[in-house]
C-alpha cells in the first residue's frame, strides 16, 4: 500500500518555481515524493489491470520505450498529488495566457477544470507512467489532447540516476523568432519538473513574445527508468 503522506505544495518556493517557470518554461520541485513511494509507484507498472491503455513507442514514431495511462480511479498518491499541485499552477497559467493574448481563464480547483474538459469529450484521464530500457528514448513532443489544455504539467522521476539507469536526462526545447535551444533538467529520484505543454510567454525587444516548447528524454544508455506524468486536461 503506498503511503499517502508528502511534502506540502505550500512548503516549495512557489515565488522561485513561477520565476524559473518565466526564464526557461521548467522548475525543479526538489524531494516531492520519498523513496519509498518511488518504488512502490514504480511496482505498479508490471501490473495488468488499473489502466486504460498502453503505449509502445516504436509502433507511432514516438522514440523507444513504452507507457500506461492509468484508469480512473487514479491511485490515491497520485490524485493527490494532481489536485493539490492544480491550485499553485493555475494562476501562472492565467498569467500566461492573458500576456499572450489567450482569452481562456482556469478555476481554482481541479474538478472544475475536469468538468469542463469532460462536457467537451475529454473524457479519459492521461496521468501515465513509462518505463525506458537500454535504447529506448521519447522524442521530443507536446502533450495537447484535445481543445482544452493545461499549459503547464509535471513529470516525477522514480527511478535513480547513475544507480538505476544512465543517460535518459529531461530535455526541454525553445524555439522562438530569434532561435531554438535545449535545456537539459537535472533530477534525482523523487524530484519533479513542472514544465510548459505547449508555449509560453518571454519578453522580446517589442514587448512579450510566445516561444514553442517541446520536451522529451535522452537516449537511455544502460539500466531501468520510470517516470509518472502528471497531465491535468483530459484527453478525448
Amino acid at each position: 500500500m503506498i503511503e499517502n503522506d508528502t511534502r506540502d505544495a505550500t512548503a516549495f518556493d512557489w515565488r522561485g518555481i513561477e520565476r524559473s517557470l518565466d526564464t526557461h518554461g521548467n522548475a525543479v520541485l526538489p524531494g516531492l515524493l520519498s523513496t519509498e513511494q518511488c518504488v512502490e509507484i514504480a511496482a505498479l507498472y508490471s501490473k495488468e489491470t488499473d489502466y486504460r491503455s498502453r503505449v509502445v513507442m516504436a509502433r507511432h514514431g514516438f522514440g523507444r520505450g513504452e507507457y500506461k495511462y492509468f484508469a480512473y480511479p487514479l491511485p490515491p498518491l497520485l490524485d493527490r498529488l494532481r489536485h493539490a499541485l492544480y491550485p499553485a499552477l493555475a494562476p501562472i497559467a492565467d498569467r500566461w495566457n492573458r500576456q499572450l493574448g489567450i482569452r481562456t481563464r482556469y478555476p481554482d480547483e481541479l474538478e472544475t477544470f475536469l468538468d469542463r474538459c469532460h462536457r467537451a469529450g475529454q473524457t479519459r484521464p492521461t496521468p501515465l507512467i513509462l518505463e525506458y530500457g537500454a535504447g529506448d528514448y521519447n522524442c521530443l513532443h507536446q502533450d495537447l489532447y484535445g481543445e482544452h489544455v493545461f499549459p503547464l504539467q509535471v513529470a516525477i522521476l522514480l527511478s535513480e540516476p547513475g544507480r538505476d539507469f544512465v543517460g535518459g536526462e529531461f530535455v526541454m526545447t525553445e524555439r522562438a523568432a530569434n532561435g531554438q535551444h535545449a535545456d537539459v533538467v537535472p533530477l534525482r529520484q523523487g524530484d519533479a519538473v513542472v514544465f510548459t505543454v505547449n508555449q509560453r510567454p518571454a519578453m522580446g525587444k517589442r514587448g512579450v513574445r510566445k516561444v514553442a516548447m517541446r520536451h522529451g528524454v535522452s537516449l537511455i544508455r544502460s539500466g531501468r527508468r520510470h517516470t509518472v506524468g502528471l497531465i491535468f486536461h483530459d484527453s478525448r
